[in-house]
């Protein structure tokens, strides 16, 4: 069977005639891309609406591809079946030569006769972007992790072209350059990256970009005994525990590297692990070194024969992908955790940050499968922060339903269980939860309490995520009260909060930039609403945000965008949230 390529100018890479049309390329794209296998009625309405015979149009498009193709088993049936092994489809395979070339998703395949179909072609160009995006980006880890730096140049490089204004993007580079004896272009790159963020954003680089250029720095030589290693590793743990983040931190480094020079593999793994794991949580902003030093752990986990150690290497890549709204690589790390995981506390924390990769890509049905099943092992083992942070997933996804009770519910046992834990770092974000059911309930009282306390225990934490969900709340209590002013700073706050880190939580991200854009539209500040709702739009595609990809829709609808209101409608129809049927369905009856 040919190649099928979608990336750059499509073409059908064999000997004879190529389709004939952008419409019938941008036919073959969406049938392949298309997440459940369309309708051939769905089909003739999007490309050929104004064809006197529609459905008769679709059928001779569909035999002039397979005409094209080679083979006549391919795009039959109703739904049509796209029939192709995905190794023959370059945007389904992605492999390394695919992702060093260049071009966009059916680049020249516009349609300005097919509107719905234009705004489906921007959206998954975003979206198939970041997904390459991720690739290159797990590449070079992946290369930098066993040593080869000089190789993971190139793929840290691409991955800054496709997205320059990502810091990790640049920080690999650095890393890359650096490690391979490169300093001086590694330094370069720290400069042109300031300038860029300075003109571009108007913000600074974080000290973990400049701190990837300094290669083998540590403090004082490791020890070699196997005894100094665990004393090490325990030490680090403690003082982790203890909020000596620092102190902490600079315990693992020693123990990792006392570890490789008593040529203790296990202990090795389990350090690196450690170490990994406190980059990502406590840390802001050394995602990619955590997932760097994850990737080593695993090797090295592997070697040793340490299948709970590799879980948890596998399990924390997995979160680390999925808060940046890398869905697809979240989902690799993820699964292969979840095959070799053997306890219930192993499966508890797995399920649970897969219920979250579901819950933020809005596939709910999946979510609560997963977050109960996460709940329900957390409890039987015994883990209640498990248990706190999988009901606080719960209680969101019942919450963005407008399923208030089931909400309230889940968010009071997490609550109670953060409680009981005495776990004030985890606080700030059930607490802005409930603040938020409070409010809708009119406790003005109430949410005041709880976002402020949130508020308070976010900034004293420096969590940047935490923050931005609890000013998200007080500007939700003040427009509440009429204070639009008051609201408006609020949201800037907590938009700068939310979006400042490299490692930031996109969803949280997007969530905030969804409250300002209603907020600005409110006001009537159309400018400002457009910039947000472009900003908006943009990052729900990449990161997979369907739920907030459908609202970017509606603002631009209220914007006066033409094609927003059925480009909403076709992108909903796969989320099963009754809140947003609700709001959809309000919009197509008012047009």
């Amino acid at each position: 069977m040919p190649l099928i390529r979608l990336l750059g100018p499509p073409v059908i890479e064999k000997p004879g005639r190529q389709p004939r049309g952008k419409k019938a390329w941008g036919l073959l794209g969406y049938v392949l891309l298309a997440e459940r296998p369309p309708s051939r009625r769905r089909l003739a309405e999007l490309f050929f609406a104004d064809a006197e015979d529609p459905l008769g149009a679709l059928r001779w498009t569909l035999a002039e591809l397979r005409r094209a193709i080679g083979v006549p088993e391919v795009l039959t049936g109703d739904p049509v079946s796209a029939g192709l092994d995905a190794t023959t489809v370059d945007v389904l395979q992605l492999d390394d030569l695919l992702l060093m070339s260049s071009g966009e998703l059916l680049e020249g395949v516009e349609l300005e006769s097919c509107p719905e179909f234009e705004s489906w072609l921007l959206v998954e160009r975003r979206r198939v972007a970041g997904a390459i995006e991720a690739r290159l980006r797990q590449h070079a880890i992946a290369l930098l992790a066993t040593g080869q730096a000089a190789d993971a140049i190139p793929f840290a490089a691409k991955a800054v072209a496709a997205h320059p204004l990502e810091q990790g993007n640049h920080e690999l580079l650095v890393r890359s350059l650096a490690q391979s004896g490169d300093e001086a272009g590694a330094l370069r790159q720290i400069t042109l990256c300031e300038d860029l963020f300075r003109n571009e954003l108007g913000v600074e680089v974080t000290e973990s970009l400049r701190g990837a250029a300094l290669i083998g720095t540590q403090q004082g030589p490791p020890l070699s005994s196997r005894a100094a290693a665990v004393s090490q590793l325990q030490a680090g743990r403690a003082a982790l525990v203890a909020g000596a983040v620092d102190a902490g931190i600079l315990c693992l480094r020693q123990a990792a590297a006392s570890a490789v020079r008593c040529n203790d593999k296990t202990l090795q793994a389990r350090a690196l692990t450690a170490l990994g794991g406190a980059l990502v949580h406590a840390i802001r902003g050394h995602d990619e070194e955590g997932a760097i030093i994850l990737n080593e752990a695993l090797l090295v986990a592997d070697q040793a024969g340490e299948r709970a150690t590799a879980v948890l290497a596998m399990r924390e890549l997995g979160f680390i992908e999925v808060q940046a709204g890398r869905r697809g690589t979240a989902d690799e790390w993820l699964g292969k955790a979840q095959a070799v995981a053997e306890t219930d506390d192993e499966r508890a924390a797995i399920l649970g940050v897969r219920g979250m990769n579901s819950s933020d890509r809005s596939d709910y049905a999946l979510a609560f499968e997963q977050l109960h099943a996460s709940v329900e092992l957390a409890a039987r083992c015994g883990d209640r922060r498990q248990q706190a942070w999988s009901l606080s997933l719960v209680g969101r996804a019942h919450l963005l339903r407008s399923e208030y009770s089931e909400a309230g519910a889940a968010l009071a046992e997490t609550l109670d269980l953060v409680r009981q834990e005495r776990w004030i770092a985890f606080q700030p974000w059930p607490q802005a939860l409930a603040a938020e059911l409070d409010l809708y309930a009119g406790k003005l009282d109430t949410a005041t309490d709880g976002f402020e306390e949130a508020w308070a225990l976010s900034c004293q934490l420096g969590d940047p995520c935490w923050e931005g969900m609890a000013g998200r709340g007080l500007a939700l209590l003040n427009a509440r009260r009429g204070d639009y002013s008051a609201a408006t700073k609020w949201l800037d706050v907590a938009l700068t909060r939310a979006s400042t880190e490299p490692d930031r939580y996109q969803w949280v991200h997007a969530h905030v930039l969804d409250a300002a854009i209603t907020a600005a539209l409110d006001r009537s500040e159309t400018e400002r609403a457009l910039t947000l709702t472009t900003r908006l739009s943009a990052l729900a595609a990449r990161c997979d945000l369907r739920e907030l990809l459908v609202h970017a829709q509606l603002h631009l609808g209220r914007l006066g965008d033409p094609r927003a209101a059925a480009s909403a409608q076709s992108l909903s129809t796969s989320i099963d949230n009754p809140a947003l049927r609700s709001v959809v369905g309000g919009v197509d009856q008012e047009l």
